[in-house]
């Protein structure tokens, strides 16, 4: 019987402590990130060239906030000429077209209720501009959300970047609405610290970043060679990146691009867009990771680490998390019935749990408390609002948790997230005269 129960402790402790040692082996590495950061800054870039871009932006019902975003673009500090605005107005039912269109865009609706999703809006018009705009000669395609607003010299910089031999660059993901409360304050620590401590790493050591929703650009070369927007699943913008890096595109950042997405302020919402990207994910590591794996040790040797980042990108890390919790609950409730042995058994899952949820909950803590203040000057709220949002991040963290584990058994179905905050370039910033500046 005593040889039993340490049998059955040491099994508890030696699961436990193997799914912590594996996160911890996995994710070190992007410890050295932050560090990396902290210490070092990313080169700065010019352009020889000014070059010729299309505006890509797939907006469903969308009116209350395309015009801010359209306008934003009209007066970049880049030349006009050498940017085209198209809209999708995908399924519309509202003036998102009439708006765009007297914005200055130009629109192309679609009506497609089967093939439902960004990436066949996309694909769409992609499509109808190779068709009909095919003699302007864009040189890449940028893509933006209907809700986001664009810092004044976001194309000047991106262009930077793109003159200097990027095929896809990612930008500087801000928000619109950090305090609306603390939904919207989780987003946008995520976003920025995702752009911080991620993108802005990864392009200093040279390694490939991913692209994120929206504000980033993919060279017409790269299109033109696939025929579209060949990327559908739930999180197109992720199997995008996922199927560059196994293809051996290396995707580039630009720290100095800054753009502002609304963020979700209801639960409902926040929920169903976090539960959509979840099963992406799944979507994605399930279609793609054998074929990541292959390239750790089959790429370029300056490649292959790329892979290995993107494979636990996509990993569903989330997964050590519940099943640590639900191992040790079960083990719980075994103890507490009776059939298994109780007393230490039981102490040894409580105490389990409740490590691996507090480490969970500091270490989120810390990351929202490093990215909040050294970004502290970018994100726009009060110093009370800052500092109070810091400590609700891990609690807005912690929800992924059932959301990552009913994505794992129920179906996703697209639902539309609400954007009504109207808000302007100029909220954010003193704009210059239209057409000043271009190369630099």
């Amino acid at each position: 019987m005593v040889d039993q129960f340490f049998s059955q402790i040491s099994f508890v402790d030696i699961f436990n402590f193997s799914v912590f040692l594996a996160f911890t082996v996995c994710y070190a590495y992007q410890l050295f990130y932050i560090l990396k950061v902290l210490v070092t800054k990313p080169k700065a870039l010019t352009a020889k060239k000014n070059h010729r871009y299309a505006v890509l932006i797939s907006a469903r019902n969308e009116e209350k906030v395309i015009g801010n975003l359209i306008h934003s673009i009209k007066v970049q500090n880049y030349p006009a000429e050498l940017i085209d605005v198209f809209v999708v107005a995908d399924n519309c039912t509202d003036d998102t077209a009439k708006i765009a269109e007297e914005a200055g865009a130009i629109v192309f609706r679609r009506h497609n209720t089967e093939l439902i999703g960004k990436g066949y809006a996309l694909d769409f018009c992609i499509k109808a501009i190779r068709a009909q705009y095919a003699d302007r000669g864009y040189e890449a395609y940028f893509v933006f959300d209907a809700d986001n607003v664009l810092d004044v010299n976001y194309f000047r910089e991106m262009n930077k970047t793109f003159d200097n031999g990027a095929l896809a660059s990612t930008s500087y993901r801000n928000s619109k609405n950090y305090d609306s409360n603390w939904i919207s304050a989780g987003y946008a620590t995520w976003f920025i610290r995702e752009a911080k401590f991620l993108s802005q790493a990864r392009l200093e050591l040279n390694t490939s970043c991913a692209i994120s929703g929206t504000g980033f650009f993919i060279s017409a070369e790269i299109l033109d060679k696939v025929g579209g927007w060949k990327w559908h699943l739930l999180t197109e913008d992720i199997e995008f990146s996922t199927s560059s890096i196994i293809d051996g595109v290396r995707i580039s950042y630009c720290p100095t691009a800054v753009l502002y997405d609304e963020q979700p302020i209801t639960f409902r919402d926040s929920w169903n867009q976090r539960f959509r990207w979840a099963k992406g994910f799944y979507q994605v590591f399930g279609r793609y990771a054998g074929q990541l794996v292959k390239g750790i040790f089959t790429q370029k040797p300056g490649h292959r680490f790329a892979c290995y980042d993107m494979l636990m990108t996509i990993s569903p890390a989330m997964l050590l998390t519940i099943i640590s919790v639900l191992f040790n609950a079960v083990i719980l409730v075994l103890g507490l019935t009776g059939v298994m042995s109780t007393g230490v058994m039981v102490a040894s899952s409580l105490s389990s749990m409740a490590f691996c949820l507090m480490s969970y909950i500091m270490f989120m803590f810390v990351l929202g408390v490093i990215t909040t203040f050294v970004e502290w000057d970018s994100i726009h709220s009060t110093p009370a609002r800052k500092i109070r949002y810091m400590f609700t991040f891990p609690f807005f963290m912690i929800t992924y948790i059932p959301i990552a584990l009913v994505a794992l058994v129920k179906k996703a179905e697209w639902k539309p997230i609400t954007h009504s905050i109207a808000m302007s370039v100029e909220d954010f910033e003193e704009v210059p005269q239209k057409g000043v500046g271009t190369i630099d």
